[in-house]
């Protein structure tokens, strides 16, 4: 399983909250594909797929604070 983390999203940024997921459990996801879109107090940003391949877990529903780092799903990678 391949561990989906909220990137550094700026200098001075810490947090975000999950405003929403692109994709369901158990869809198929290519590698550099919108996953989930967070929103800061700067700004809207869409985190992207690490992997191709099946979204097995969501850490952080939407409408959740997560921490720069945070896990928030894990991923089946394909192969």
């Amino acid at each position: 399983m391949v561990q989906v983390r909220i990137p550094e999203l700026g200098e001075s940024i810490d947090k975000a909250l999950v405003a929403g997921w692109h994709h369901g459990l158990g869809d198929a996801v290519r590698q550099d594909e919108d996953l989930l879109e967070v929103v800061t107090d700067k700004a809207v940003f869409n985190v992207p797929s690490p992997v191709s391949g099946r979204l097995k877990a969501i850490q952080a529903p939407k409408g959740q604070e997560v921490l720069i780092g945070e896990v928030v799903a894990l991923m089946e990678e394909d192969g």
